[in-house]
């Protein structure tokens, strides 16, 4: 007899509807098998046989996240298929600051209403997105939450775990005054701030889809744009150049991010003029009078990841990251102090 309850579908919650997503996702999660990945969804456990070799002392690394606000968005463009990107992106990126490589994640999606075709658009970006960390997805869950979620709205949250060998984790204990700062070129606002975000532009569905030429595009497709995911260049680079820490550039921008990297004794010095010039930071500040320090207390300022290393390490550090694909710079450095910030 196959599982079905008319009562329980009475009471908001359509289990066949589960099923048919079930089977939509298992394509995209096809995408992210890796060597390590001994189980497909479904099961109770997502199995997973890490390789350790090359590592002398292997450490676990986790991270978790969700993607906020900017939930909003998606809701409001019903487009669902890059929002997955974003739940990977915050979590890989925090791990990839302890030297970690991504191993395998899983992510939990609860709906007011199990729309399949929404539930396999939500993976297909969660796939895409351990994809390009080079993890696997191994698991889930999908709850139908009828009553404590609008029927087309739901929340996302993932959980990634990598590893890393002890005596190469950044930890910031060779930091130096001199040292260099690098930072990695944003997508954009990513996933942080977007309760400001949308507060400033009044964001709805009358303006959502209005052009801004400023942007060059849509209000929501710059919005939606998906947080970059940084772990293959950073992973790459740690190979080749010391990096002494990392700093992943999420909620509380700069002045709460940045002192994370930090040993006593240091601070950290930020070149306004070497930033990025992004035009949906300057967009936001104007149009919502947002003083300097909240605008680099809230976000990335196109800045997605910063990283420390060597004065005479910083040419190549920018030189390979920027053979990677990505677009790096020198931003800053560290000085001597008690672990603060100083935009100049």
């Amino acid at each position: 007899m196959k599982s079905f309850s008319e009562s329980y579908r009475a009471a908001g919650v359509d289990v066949t509807a589960g099923y048919e997503a079930v089977k939509r996702i298992r394509r995209h999660v096809e995408r992210t098998r890796t060597p390590g990945a001994l189980s497909g969804i479904g099961g109770f456990g997502g199995l997973f046989r890490p390789d350790f070799s090359g590592m002398r002392e292997p450490v676990l690394v986790s991270g978790t996240d969700g993607v906020g606000t900017k939930l909003k968005i998606a809701f409001l463009m019903n487009r669902h298929d890059t929002i997955g990107i974003d739940c990977v992106a915050m979590c890989v990126n925090d791990v990839v600051c302890c030297g970690a490589k991504p191993l395998f994640f899983l992510d939990y999606l609860a709906v007011g209403k199990n729309h399949p075709e929404v539930v396999e658009a939500v993976v297909s970006g969660v796939a895409e997105g351990c994809v390009q960390a080079g993890c696997a997805l191994i698991g889930g869950e999908t709850a139908e939450m009828p009553g404590f979620y609008p029927a087309d709205e739901y929340d996302l949250a993932g959980f990634a775990v990598g590893a890393a060998d002890r005596a190469k984790i950044p930890d910031g204990s060779t930091l130096r005054p001199g040292d260099a700062l690098v930072g990695l070129r944003s997508s954009g606002l990513h996933s942080n701030g977007f309760s400001l975000v949308r507060k400033v532009f009044n964001v709805s569905g009358r303006n959502i889809n209005m052009r801004i030429s400023e942007l060059g595009r849509t209000l929501g497709e710059e919005l939606l744009t998906p947080t970059k995911i940084y772990v293959k260049p950073v992973l790459s680079l740690m190979e080749k150049v010391p990096v002494k820490a990392v700093s992943h550039i999420t909620g509380g921008g700069f002045y709460e991010n940045v002192p994370r990297m930090l040993r006593p004794g240091t601070a950290a010095k930020i070149e306004r003029a070497a930033l990025p010039r992004m035009p949906i930071f300057s967009l936001l500040q104007r149009q919502g009078s947002i003083p300097d320090h909240d605008m680099f207390n809230t976000f990335n300022m196109g800045v997605g990841m910063c990283l420390a290393v060597a004065k005479e390490d910083a040419n190549r550090a920018v030189e390979e990251l920027n053979a990677s694909g990505e677009q790096a710079s020198v931003i800053g450095e560290i000085t001597a102090g008690d672990g603060g910030v100083e935009i100049c």
